[in-house]
């Protein structure tokens, strides 16, 4: 059994939610049905993250259920370049619905110039006071241009449920219709001479086009900052290549990306980007991969070198073997990590969500209270006076402003992290990481470069060249930094290198294979000891090489310990100076955990600033530390490389892998950095407090607003076009704040 879960996730792009009203509703009738286990709706990307068991639930099911709530849903899956133009349609849209209701609103302001003390100088011509004439221009708006709006307050409350249309709508149609009640009852006057008085008492046609009107603006605006918080995520999908040139025999093709299958040999000229991850055959060039490495120097790539997809070939031509294609590529997996980031929900959403569920039904009760309120006690029988605070309550109190909150931070601040090298899973990973205390470094290819070079080679009973082609034989098919220089020695020397078969790696140990006939065990002394073989005189000149702080590994063959060879690594230039970021900035014990010799770690530790070193450290005895360190109390990251990693890895509170790591350990971790400067570890904490501490202040001045706004619109002392106004303004203010975070 292969222990897959049958809950597939399905993202869904969801149309026609306006507040987090709307994205609660769907979560929770959705949430019950059986067979789906989880989903989360993100208001800021309009997208739905839907995890599911087919088998019971088909996905049309759940599509057809968020339809019959009042809401479109399709499932993701047209091209990004379709998603922005589609999204870009829609601005378009509702930009011309803007300017158009704007033009009807316009003899509204100015008719409202002579009600003002400071503007009551202007002139005003009759027409735009005579009650018929705004009858004419307030119908369309409140039945054309607001239409949308019916429909989906109808959609909500039929299915029990309300939303920040139900709020418009109500508000809206309450001043509409009580004005045109008034404006009907004046034409059936008989006294013509009363007939001009009665036309003059108030209306509220200015109220219910102007709150339509501010309310499309402040929708105008929000899509405007929202295409803003995206940038991140289009930037990405413009660096990938649009088409390739392909190598079919002797002629050279030009078709699109998408068509480029893996081992297909790519041609690749001056200005051209590369169109897939692949490993150059033919050709010298610079390659611009600042888009990676975030080095805006150029790197020389020679045959043999690995080249990424999106980077830049700057002079020269390249003929490339495509390696990697279409969703394989780099690229395309920094795309896919940042969407579900970006998608995904934080923890810190939950009290937003909560609230979110029940504002509205109460928003309205404390409408009917108001409304009774003035029209009994504080204004006795005035019912426009009433049904006008009324309408404030109801309009200033939307919840936009806390259901974007949270996602709209996370958009921009994974965004920003992507642009720095850093690609978070998930959006709960940035809460977790702002509270961390404590951080757990693997040595060797995080600390240090993880190219280490071979420095002895001590051969027992047998030539030099002759050990050297065993060692490396045995290790050919080794992923390990140690495995590779052996192999990469033996190159230099020109050694020709022998079959090895039933090759394995023996987790925190070493490998063992059979070359030649003969089966090979190479790895530490520990191992050696277990497997009863003996290092006989030698000793003293292995425990010298390990003062000198380099890495033995021993070799034996036939029960035999036949030699060693001894490896240094470099400590990387930038180690030290995070190090120091990780303990000053952000107050975190740095911690140093690997499975190589105490001598060894104690080195590089000494270099890069570490006091606590845990040396000679097996996979499940790192799982053990950081266990250990958790059982303390502790909030504990672990940032590795190598496929023994991913065990403490799964088990930290945050598992952070480079790049350079293998795929399990990038699975494993939370958050995958594309750089090895560990430089990029204190970005990302730096990303993550501020993202946090970004969203507690939107969430502060969304509670504080309506905590502050639902009472002074209670109390009159703000019209319903004002409360309309500061309504809008409350859901751009969260967006605006939350962009910010472009400039972490």
């Amino acid at each position: 059994m292969s222990g897959r879960s049958a809950y597939e996730p399905v993202v869904l792009q969801i149309t026609g939610m306006t507040c987090a009203a709307c994205a609660a509703r769907i979560e929770k009738v959705v949430g019950r049905i059986d067979g789906v286990e989880e989903i989360s709706v993100n208001l800021a990307l309009e997208r739905a993250t839907v995890a599911l068991d087919e088998s019971k639930v088909p996905l049309g099911r759940v599509i057809e259920k968020i339809i019959q709530l009042g809401f479109g849903a399709t499932k993701q899956q047209m091209a990004a370049e379709d998603n922005h133009e589609a999204e870009q349609r829609e601005f378009r849209r509702l930009q011309r619905t803007v300017l158009l209701s704007l033009l009807l609103t316009l003899p509204f302001v100015w008719a409202m110039a002579g009600h003002h003390g400071l503007s009551h100088a202007i002139w005003v011509p009759e027409l735009l006071l005579n009650p018929y004439f705004q009858l004419l221009l307030a119908t369309p708006i409140q039945f054309v241009i607001g239409f949308p709006f019916y429909v989906r307050a109808f959609q909500a409350l039929r299915n029990f449920s309300a939303n920040m249309d139900v709020l418009v709508v109500l508000g809206t149609s309450t001043a509409y219709f009580y004005s045109h009640y008034l404006t009907m009852r004046v034409s059936s006057m008989a006294a013509g001479e009363h007939s001009m008085h009665e036309m003059s008492m108030p209306l509220y046609f200015d109220s219910s086009a102007m709150i339509l009107t501010i309310v499309l603006i402040g929708k105008w605006l929000e899509a405007r900052a929202k295409q803003s918080t995206r940038s991140q995520l289009q930037q990405l999908h413009l660096l990938q290549a649009k088409t390739a040139r392909v190598l079919r025999g002797s002629e050279e093709l030009v078709v699109p990306a998408a068509e480029v299958r893996s081992g297909d040999m790519l041609v690749v000229r001056p200005g051209e980007k590369v169109p897939a991850d692949g490993e150059i055959v033919e050709g010298r060039a610079l390659v611009d991969e600042s888009m990676i490495s975030g080095e805006s120097v150029p790197v020389e790539k020679k045959p043999g070198d690995a080249v990424t997809g999106g980077t830049v070939n700057q002079n020269g031509v390249l003929t490339i073997r495509s390696t990697k294609v279409g969703k394989e590529t780099l690229v395309a997996g920094m795309i896919r990590l940042l969407e579900q980031a970006q998608s995904s929900k934080a923890p810190i959403q939950r009290l937003a969500d909560k609230i979110s569920g029940v504002f509205v039904p109460v928003v309205v009760g404390a409408a009917i209270a108001t409304f009774f309120l003035w029209y009994l006690w504080l204004s006795p029988g005035v019912e426009g006076d009433a049904l006008e605070k009324a309408i404030a309550v109801m309009l200033i109190s939307c919840p936009c402003a806390l259901g974007l909150a949270t996602p709209t931070s996370i958009l921009v601040g994974t965004g920003r992290a992507a642009t720095l090298g850093i690609l978070f899973k998930e959006g709960k990973t940035l809460e977790r990481l702002s509270s961390a205390d404590t951080i757990v470094l693997d040595k060797t290819g995080t600390l240090t470069t993880g190219r280490p070079e071979v420095t002895d080679v001590m051969a027992v009973d047998r030539s030099k060249e002759a050990f050297l082609r065993l060692v490396a034989s045995a290790e050919r098919y080794s992923e390990h930094p140690f495995g590779k220089a052996i192999v990469g020695r033996a190159a230099i020397d020109g050694i020709t290198l022998s079959e090895c078969s039933r090759f394995q790696i023996v987790a925190g140990r070493g490998v063992q294979a059979e070359v030649e006939g003969s089966d090979v065990w190479i790895g530490s002394s520990a191992w050696m000891q277990e497997l009863g073989i003996s290092l006989g005189l030698h000793q003293d000149r292995m425990q010298r090489l390990a003062k000198q702080g380099k890495s033995v590994l021993h070799v034996a063959t036939g029960g035999k310990w036949i030699g060693a060879v001894a490896l240094s690594d470099s400590i990387r230039t930038t180690s030290s100076q995070a190090v120091r970021r990780l303990q000053q900035q952000h107050g975190l014990e740095v911690v140093m955990a690997t499975g190589d010799r105490q001598a060894a770690a104690d080195a590089i530790a000494k270099r890069a600033g570490i006091s606590s070193v845990y040396a000679e450290r097996l996979p499940e005895e790192k799982l053990l530390l950081v266990q250990s360190l958790q059982a303390r109390g502790r909030k504990v990251v672990m940032v590795g490389d190598g496929i023994n990693d991913a065990p403490a890895l799964a088990a930290a509170d945050i598992g952070i892998a480079v790049r350079s790591g293998t795929e399990l350990t990038q699975a494993a971790a939370d958050i995958v950095l594309l750089r090895g400067d560990l430089n990029s570890i204190a970005d990302a904490m730096r990303v993550s407090r501020k993202t946090i501490y970004n969203i507690r202040q939107n969430f502060a001045f969304s509670f504080c607003y309506n905590l502050v706004a639902i009472p002074f619109a209670a109390a009159g002392f703000m019209a319903p076009w004002m409360a309309c106004t500061a309504m809008a303004l409350s859901s751009v203010t969260v967006v605006c704040n939350a962009l910010r975070l472009r400039r972490a």
